[in-house]
């Protein structure tokens, strides 16, 4: 009988449910609070609304198209040259993408086989031959907590410090945007920790990221780095729209870094460039390592200047805007900041140092991006290993 640990469980597929019924409720609940502005005249909310809603839906689109074409022409992972993927032809593919149903086909995907595999009708499989099933499974969640990575950094992230902006910055909130911005705190939270532990438990040579604590510890070093610096973001804006000046200065740090440790994950030129550009909006919110080596020193100084900006946008805000001073938002947003920014890092320590599955804070971040053995895992390796 298979290990509970190793396999694909029935509490695993249900959640997998779970994370589309709350992709599909993101989207929806952004649109709808586009149309709200739009009924406000409000165009230039509306329109910033709709294109962080448009660029991860694209992003993710091009990726997952991309995938699917590389298998369909990997003759490791299509030896018999199989024209078709999911019984759709390579035209019929690209319509799935170009309407935006890319990651729906992956969910049916996923979920289909993975009902097959778990429910059983009467199971004629050896032990190796369920081993191997379950092992699919989890690279199949691998590509797809990927594109929600992209997705959460592309459209959500954004999104959420848009909103915060418009409620801080011009008074202007509403039920719809608290509902929002709690469902993209939530799904950062989600896409963090279910990507990293996906990754893990896809390749065979790593440990599986442990339930219960660790994980616990991990998803809160997240939410307590990741809510702080988007609020400071927020302030600097309140303090200056050009602040969106130096976000782009930090997404073209983050972007030429991905440039100078020449990143290979793509399989054509062209599709890299927009790899590395992905990168970049990640890395102007949250570390993420992408060589797949020790990265201490690079984390060191990435959370050194993180926490620099941390505790220097309210104090600025406070110092240049005195008028922000009288307003009922900014303490409780400076005491988050700070709190937050101390405990991210404390987590932080605490995850790396005592609850990594390996141990040892050397080899603690093997990778946010990560390492693939078997060869139906190439595309894995080369997101953690250029």
């Amino acid at each position: 009988m298979l290990q509970s640990d190793f396999g694909y469980t029935k509490l695993r597929w249900l959640l997998t449910i779970l994370g589309l019924l709350l992709y599909v409720v993101d989207i929806g609940t952004d649109v709808g609070l586009a149309l709200q502005y739009l009924l406000d005249k409000q165009f230039v909310w509306a329109g910033l609304t709709l294109v962080f809603v448009l660029a991860g839906l694209v992003t993710t689109q091009i990726f997952s198209y991309a995938w699917y074409w590389d298998d369909m022409n990997n003759v490791l992972v299509n030896p018999e040259g199989n024209p078709t993927v999911l019984g759709i032809s390579k035209c019929g593919l690209a319509a799935v993408h170009l309407f935006g149903m890319g990651i729906f086909s992956r969910y049916y995907h996923l979920l289909k086989k993975g009902y097959h595999v778990i429910w059983p009708a009467k199971s004629s499989y050896t032990v190796e031959q369920t081993r191997d099933a379950h092992q699919n499974l989890f690279v199949l969640a691998t590509d797809l907590s990927m594109l929600k990575l992209f997705e959460t950094f592309m459209e959500g992230v954004p999104q959420l410090l848009l909103q915060l902006y418009i409620i801080l910055g011009h008074d202007n909130s509403s039920i719809l945007q608290c509902v929002c911005m709690a469902f993209s705190f939530f799904n950062i939270a989600w896409s963090l920790v279910d990507f990293r532990r996906c990754l893990r438990r896809s390749l065979p040579s790593l440990r599986e990221m442990p339930s219960g604590l660790p994980t616990a510890v991990y998803l809160l070093y997240k939410l307590f780095t990741i809510t702080p610096h988007i609020l400071s973001y927020t302030l600097l804006l309140v303090l200056s729209t050009y602040t969106s000046v130096a976000l782009a200065f930090l997404w073209l740090l983050g972007t030429t870094w991905a440039h100078l440790i020449q990143t290979n994950f793509c399989s054509c030129r062209g599709l890299e460039w927009l790899y590395r550009a992905v990168i970049g909006v990640i890395l102007t919110f949250t570390f993420f390592n992408i060589k797949g080596q020790d990265t201490k020193v690079v984390m060191s100084i990435y959370y050194f200047f993180y926490s620099l900006i941390n505790f220097m946008a309210p104090i600025l805000l406070a110092l240049l805007k005195p008028e922000t001073q009288t307003t009922t938002y900014l303490l409780p947003v400076a005491f988050v900041i700070f709190a937050g920014t101390v405990l991210g890092l404390v987590f932080l320590m605490v995850y790396y140092i005592c609850l990594h599955p390996r141990g040892k804070w050397r080899e603690a971040d093997e990778v946010d991006g990560l390492e693939k053995e078997p060869e139906t895992m190439l595309r894995i390796k080369s997101f953690l290993q250029p």
